[in-house]
């Protein structure tokens, strides 16, 4: 063997890398995306008192943002796994930063509902491209590289409480205006990344392999359907009760609690904080133990938790919302992975079918759970969704990683 051979077989491969800069600054992007959002359900006690909205009325606000965003994302996946739109990323963050404009200055129900749309194809947008980027700079560390841009998604989400009690109190809804820094912020960042994710496709020969891939996965066998069913039934609990806290649950503190916006918005911050570095723990955590034990120990440890949040004193409501959170959100980027190496060649796809559909389960949550607070009372509502993490069960029905492996190889 030569010795340009023998350093060539030293030298690690360049798709084995762990871009860390790349996967950063699609973080920080993600966060600012997901922050903006956040705008969204963090004006509900603003809009409820300057416009005097219903619970049914702010459920179909959330609604609005997060259908478009769920059944966009994986339309966008399906078409930029067959080509590649490295530009979309700012193109989506462009409209973004139009809805929280309008959202910012909208002077009914009606208007706000159209500037939510916006920023729900902005997110639409973003995601399936992002976690594609997450992927493409992942190397071998597939769990990590997720979890560092979901934490990023996640992180921006947490900030909701911060913004209601330090800008939209304060400013009214007029304060959203100040969120358009922060798309133009995401814009400029994402022109830099669809630079990099263009001379990745020019030179890593990255759409010959997805075209090798997609002929490989042609024809999805009936194992990994129902292993994708279990996984949107998981994404199901876990969303519906995520909606159910960031939408209502503040308004469950002020008046079990007797808090002030202020003092509520501090627990759901706990909450999502918390979430925050869960989404961030699992990621490794599934490439040591494996995705399918840190999917089933996320979903079935939080209920304990969930169960008797609704019923305990405040320090401990408080304690028992961020070990909630933490807990159950180790599985985020979890599920997002799993299906990707499920159906490998279908990178866009997969990931908007996982996050997209984290999206429109909260938007169909956001609207039912709503009518149920009307229907039959705020407090009946919370206490009630404390038992959907159970259907964590069906995780142990999840074929392992290794068998999921075997069927690649196949």
């Amino acid at each position: 063997m030569s010795q340009q051979a023998i350093l060539s077989a030293k030298k690690p491969k360049a798709s084995d890398a762990t871009m860390f800069n790349i996967l950063f600054i699609i973080g920080v992007c993600h966060l600012l995306n997901d922050a903006i959002q956040a705008v969204v359900p963090a004006m509900f006690p603003i809009l409820q008192k300057s416009m005097g909205l219903t619970f049914t009325q702010l459920g179909i606000i959330a609604f609005s943002l997060n259908m478009v965003s769920s059944v966009m994302q994986p339309l966008v996946g399906v078409i930029t796994d067959k080509r590649p739109i490295p530009y979309a990323l700012p193109i989506g963050l462009t409209f973004t930063l139009g809805g929280v404009l309008g959202l910012a200055y909208a002077p009914n129900f009606s208007l706000i509902v159209i500037a939510v749309l916006f920023i729900g194809l902005g997110s639409a947008v973003f995601h399936p491209e992002g976690s594609r980027v997450a992927y493409m700079a992942a190397g071998k560390r597939r769990g990590l590289a997720q979890s560092i841009y979901q934490v990023g998604g996640n992180t921006g989400q947490a900030l909701a409480p911060l913004i209601t009690a330090l800008i939209l109190v304060p400013l009214g809804q007029k304060g959203a205006s100040w969120f358009t820094l922060a798309a133009a912020l995401a814009v400029v960042l994402l022109l830099y990344i669809a630079g990099w994710y263009s001379k990745q496709i020019a030179s890593s020969a990255l759409i010959p392999k997805q075209k090798r891939a997609t002929n490989k996965t042609a024809g999805i066998s009936k194992n990994i359907k129902k292993a994708l069913l279990l996984i949107l039934l998981l994404i199901f609990a876990r969303s519906w009760y995520i909606s159910g806290m960031t939408n209502f649950y503040a308004f469950f503190a002020i008046e079990e609690y007797s808090l002030t916006i202020k003092e509520s918005q501090l627990f759901l911050f706990a909450f999502l904080v918390a979430g925050a570095f869960g989404t961030f723990f699992g990621g490794p955590l599934a490439d040591r133990f494996g995705k399918k034990k840190v999917i089933s120990v996320s979903m079935l440890a939080t209920v304990p938790f969930s169960l008797l949040i609704p019923f305990v004193p405040t320090i401990l409501a408080f304690i028992f919302l961020m070990l909630t959170g933490f807990i159950l959100m180790t599985s985020f980027s979890v599920t997002v992975v799993y299906a990707q190496e499920l159906v490998p060649g279908k990178i866009g796809t997969m990931s908007g079918l996982t996050v997209g559909l984290a999206f429109g389960m909260g938007a169909i949550g956001s609207v039912g759970l709503g009518y149920i607070a009307d229907l039959i009372g705020l407090v009946t509502m919370v206490t009630m969704i404390g038992i959907l993490p159970l259907l964590g069960l069906v995780a142990f029905l999840l074929p392992s990683d290794q068998k999921v492996q075997e069927w690649n190889q196949m």
